[in-house]
């Protein structure tokens, strides 16, 4: 009997791995449980690049941090049930960066606090190199040239060079909850994709440097053929790994930069820091706020996503009402 006990003993800790949805390892802070927090990775449309009101240490103060991590970001303007919202997204981040800087901050958060949700928003800084796309669209702009020829017909290999790589950063956040000891059914993981901060209805009077200097045809290249396809990369990679998808593609649309009075636009337009220029470490990030979502922008955004963390859905859409407001639309 002393031998068989032991053995019966690891089989049922066996089965109970297996077949129970608490979870394993047990939490490292045994308060875990009674403190709950939504936590924001991802890129710069996370952190709250062009909203303003930054983090003191994310605008470039110590050591060059530029991640401009905003109190105005959509995760903090989002109503949601949590007692913290925590965000850990830096502009200019790509995959990699995501996993080696953000997750073993996530990995701390889960161990002290029940996590109910993960945002993320990654992608565009890997292959596609969105924001360097704009600036040569710019570049293009000031050569009276196009920047469509050069760019286009590379653009869906980008984007399919950036599905596994997004994927595998997916991957990376659960296990890292795993390890954490939550399920997967533990909490929600949402993708969120890229709104197009640009439209061809601009008037060409502000198809300049006091506006937005982008060609007509490269407005039209970026809405109806860049931004819908990294947005279908991106909700590719979420189904691989089984997260819900909140697609932005058309979140702008009506209010994106140059298309209205400035007061009614959610994106910034061509945004420069005349004192940072004067500084040699800060005058490479003198441009970095344009053409992302402005405050605005970031608090329609996180309206959108309070209605889809409020739903049950796999898949959701934010698109302009009626009434001017950024709503949702489901499916599945």
């Amino acid at each position: 009997m002393r031998r068989v006990l032991p053995l019966a003993v690891i089989g049922l800790l066996a089965i109970l791995l297996i077949v129970s949805d608490h979870p394993f390892p047990p939490p490292s802070d045994p308060d875990r449980e009674s403190r709950t927090a939504v936590v924001a990775l991802g890129d710069s449309t996370m952190s709250g690049e062009g909203a303003g009101n930054y983090e003191p240490g994310t605008n470039g103060e110590d050591g060059g941090n530029w991640c401009h991590r905003s109190a105005a970001a959509s995760i903090m303007k989002a109503q949601i049930q949590a007692d913290r919202k925590i965000n850990l997204a830096c502009s200019g981040a790509n995959s990699d960066k995501l996993r080696n800087d953000q997750l073993p901050q996530l990995r701390k958060i889960a161990g002290s606090d029940r996590v109910t949700a993960i945002v993320v928003a990654i992608g565009a800084n890997d292959d596609p190199h969105f924001a360097e796309v704009l600036n040569k669209c710019f570049e293009a702009w000031g050569k009276r040239n196009d920047c469509t020829s050069s760019v286009a017909a590379e653009w869906s290999k980008r984007v399919r060079r950036m599905v596994p790589k997004v994927e595998n950063t997916l991957n990376a956040i659960r296990q890292t909850m795993r390890d954490s000891g939550y399920p997967d059914a533990g909490y929600q993981l949402v993708v969120q994709s890229y709104a197009a901060p640009v439209s061809p209805k601009m008037p060409r009077s502000l198809q300049n440097l006091s506006g937005c200097p982008l060609r007509t045809s490269d407005l039209e290249w970026v809405v109806d053929e860049a931004v819908p396809e990294l947005s279908n990369g991106l909700r590719t990679a979420a189904q691989k790994v089984n997260a819900r998808f909140l697609d932005l593609s058309r979140a702008g649309e009506g209010h994106e930069a140059c298309v209205s009075k400035p007061q009614n636009e959610w994106f910034t337009r061509l945004t420069v820091d005349w004192e940072g220029l004067k500084n040699e470490k800060r005058a490479p990030h003198a441009l970095q706020e344009s053409f992302h979502p402005n405050a605005l922008g970031h608090e329609q955004i996180g309206r959108c996503l309070t209605e889809f963390l409020a739903t049950d859905k796999r898949d959701g859409t934010c698109l302009p009402r009626l009434d001017g407001a950024l709503g949702l639309t489901t499916e599945g």
